[in-house]
C-alpha cells in the first residue's frame, strides 16, 4: 500500500519542517475503489487538495535546507488538517459538491480512514520533530481566490496564527515591508482551531510555527511556486531570527 506521506530532505540541517497537510488529490484504491464519485473537474478544484501547496512546500524546504513533510491523500478522504472530533474530518458537502463516496461513511469508515490515512501522516510528523533540535514549524497551505457566493478574496499571502505570535508577528511585518504583497493577518480564516494539525503539533508542545496560506491563483505553474518560495524563504529566517528561536 502506498503510505500516507512523503518526507523529503529528511536529512537537511535546517532548522524549519515545512509541512503540507493539504499537498494531494490522490484517492487510494482502498477508499472507494479510488473514486469518490467526483467528477475528475472538481477533483482538480480546491475541495480535494490545496492547489500549488506541494510545490511551494518544496520549494521552500530546498530554500530553507529543511525537511519537508507532505500527505498523500486528498483531503476529502480524510482530512489531515482536522482533530479526530472535527465534523469536517470527513465531508459530505464542500463548496457546493457532494461527495458520493462519503454521503454514507459511517463511524466505523470514518475510524478505518483514520487508522490508514491521518495517524500515519500525524505520526510521522511527530517523530521528524522528535528527531530534530528546536525546530520550528512552517505549515503551507494555499486559498481559492473566490469561494461560491462569497466574495473576492483579495489577499496575496495570508499569515495564520492563533496564541503563539513568536513568527507570525515578524514575518507579517517582513510581508508588509515588501510593498507589493496584498497581506491577511489570520486571512482568508482564523488561525485557531483547536485539534488541527498546528494546535497539535506546534501549540500544544510549545513549539515555535507559523502557517502561511498563498492564494492558489499565484502558484499554479512550477515556476511560480519555486518564485514565490525563493521570495518567502528570506522573510522566514529574518522573522525567525528576530524571534530568536
Amino acid at each position: 500500500m502506498t503510505p500516507a506521506y512523503q518526507i523529503e530532505g529528511e536529512d537537511r540541517p535546517g532548522r524549519w519542517v515545512v509541512t503540507c497537510d493539504h499537498a494531494s488529490n490522490r484517492v487510494p484504491e482502498t477508499v472507494a475503489g479510488g473514486d469518490l464519485g467526483l467528477p475528475p473537474e472538481d477533483m482538480a478544484r480546491h475541495i480535494a487538495y490545496d492547489i500549488g501547496a506541494a510545490g511551494l512546500a518544496r520549494a521552500l524546504g530546498a530554500a530553507l535546507d529543511s525537511p519537508v513533510i507532505l500527505s498523500d491523500f486528498s483531503r476529502l478522504v480524510i482530512d489531515p488538517n482536522r482533530g479526530e472530533d472535527d465534523p469536517t474530518l470527513c465531508m459530505k458537502i464542500y463548496d457546493g459538491s457532494i461527495i458520493p463516496a462519503n454521503r454514507h461513511a459511517d463511524t466505523a469508515e470514518v475510524e478505518r480512514r483514520l487508522a490508514l490515512f491521518h495517524r500515519p501522516y500525524h505520526d510521522a510528523l511527530a517523530g521528524l520533530l522528535a528527531r530534530r533540535v528546536g525546530p520550528a514549524i512552517l505549515a503551507i497551505h494555499s486559498f481559492t481566490p473566490q469561494l461560491k457566493g462569497r466574495a473576492p478574496r483579495p489577499w496575496h499571502v495570508g499569515v495564520l496564527y492563533a496564541g503563539d505570535t513568536r513568527l507570525a508577528y515578524p514575518l507579517l511585518a517582513q510581508l508588509r515591508a515588501a510593498g507589493d504583497i496584498c497581506v491577511g493577518d489570520n486571512e482568508p480564516y482564523s488561525g485557531h482551531l483547536p485539534g488541527d494539525a498546528l494546535d497539535r503539533h506546534g501549540v500544544q508542545p510549545g513549539l515555535p510555527h507559523v502557517l502561511i496560506e498563498l492564494r492558489n491563483d499565484l502558484i499554479t505553474s512550477p515556476q511560480q511556486q519555486r518564485d514565490w518560495g525563493n521570495r518567502l524563504a528570506p522573510m522566514l529566517d529574518a522573522a525567525r531570527k528576530n524571534a530568536e528561536v
